[in-house]
């Protein structure tokens, strides 16, 4: 039987085309929203008590249930899951002891062991009326919005997602403050014949689901494999001596961009090394104050102008620590900088791995047209006549 699933039900999973009854067969060498590795795939482990499954649905929405009818189910099947009311359509995405962890990881473990049932593999009767419904999502959602305008609500829908039985639609909005939509449930069950569900989530959510390639030429985060949110503060791009330029620190949901917390900690411990920017050193010269600080070199800048950083003098931190001591002490030192001879206290770009120069190339292509430049003149010389 051939594969006639049409690839928009696969929700932006990549996937390889088979002659195989109704399986998705994910692409392994790329990833789908929030994708997890199974690691324990090649481990043998007991069937029993191993009967809960991971399925996702649209973009980043995921579940767990019970196979209580012990079906052989494979990542990429699709299967009919219990829904309230009817059924939905979802795509299994781990199967295994890997279940576990993932319940945990998304405060979805119960105690009483009281999860929705997988019904079945999804039959092509299901997968039709599932393509009719995800055909209407996009209609619906910009429909949704004008309806929202007429109405007057501060609020964004961002995604609708229609139940595989086409009998509900989730309705996933942004909104500022709270917001009263009674009014909008009634015209919007009007308008579709279905059961409506409003689902409030954020900025970085609403990045998540749409996905996106972000500045670093990446997928978007939180679109692969972020699960929770950490608040995101300009405090900590003033630790890692970042710009405080909006445009450059936030990313497609406008909030600061999650990767700026990836590195603080490294910072924080690196900082711990050196002095307060606030210590001003007391020289002959004249009174220094700190500019700016290079934590990877372990360099900090001064210079004897307060209002701007005008001629500045690098200093590393040892020598920073030396000069306060000694301030602390009664003591003005002479200068900043030690004097070292025959040695240049300037810090310059050094070559250690013996690259060439970038500009090599340049050079190369000046010196060929100069002797073809020669050469041409050496032609049009006359020889003297003997």
């Amino acid at each position: 039987m051939t594969n006639n699933i049409d690839p928009g039900i696969f929700r932006g999973c990549p996937h390889i085309s088979s002659e195989s009854d109704l399986t998705s067969n994910l692409n392994p060498a790329s990833c789908c929203k929030l994708n997890v590795t199974d690691w324990l795939a090649d481990v043998p482990y007991p069937s029993e008590g191993n009967d809960l499954v991971e399925v996702r649905f649209k973009n980043t929405r995921k579940s767990f249930y019970k196979n209580i009818n012990s079906l052989n189910l494979e990542v990429g099947d699709l299967i009919a899951v219990e829904a309230s009311p009817g059924h939905d359509i979802g795509m299994v995405s781990l199967t295994g002891p890997l279940v576990i962890n993932q319940m945990k990881r998304y405060g979805a473990y119960n105690d009483n062991g009281e999860f929705r049932k997988i019904y079945r593999k999804a039959k092509p009767t299901d997968l039709d009326k599932w393509k009719e419904a995800i055909e209407l999502e996009h209609k619906t959602m910009i429909r949704s919005r004008l309806i929202t305008q007429e109405l007057n609500l501060n609020m964004k829908i961002g995604d609708v997602e229609f139940q595989g039985d086409r009998t509900k639609a989730i309705f996933y909005y942004i909104a500022d403050e709270r917001v009263d939509f009674r009014e909008l449930i009634r015209v919007l069950a009007d308008e579709f014949r279905i059961r409506i569900e409003m689902r409030q989530i954020g900025a970085r959510q609403e990045a998540g689901r749409i996905g996106g390639i972000g500045s670093c030429g990446r997928e978007l985060c939180c679109s692969t494999w972020m699960s929770s949110f950490v608040s995101v503060t300009t405090t900590t791009a003033r630790q890692q001596e970042l710009s405080l330029n909006p445009q450059k620190l936030a990313g497609q949901c406008g909030k600061l961009k999650c990767c700026i917390n990836y590195e603080v900690d490294a910072y924080r411990d690196a900082r711990s090394q050196f002095p307060s920017s606030d210590i001003v050193l007391e020289t002959e010269e004249g009174k220094a104050f700190h500019q700016k600080t290079d934590i990877f070199k372990g360099m900090m800048w001064y210079s004897f102008d307060p209002g701007q950083a005008a001629n500045l003098i690098p200093i590393p931190v040892d020598r920073v620590h030396e000069i306060i001591n000694l301030n602390k002490r009664g003591k003005v030192v002479e200068r900043l900088v030690e004097k070292q001879d025959g040695a240049s206290s300037e810090m310059g770009y050094m070559n250690p791995v013996g690259q060439e120069s970038l500009t090599r190339f340049d050079n190369q292509k000046k010196n060929k047209i100069d002797s073809r430049t020669r050469s041409r003149k050496g032609r049009g010389q006359r020889r003297p006549n003997k």
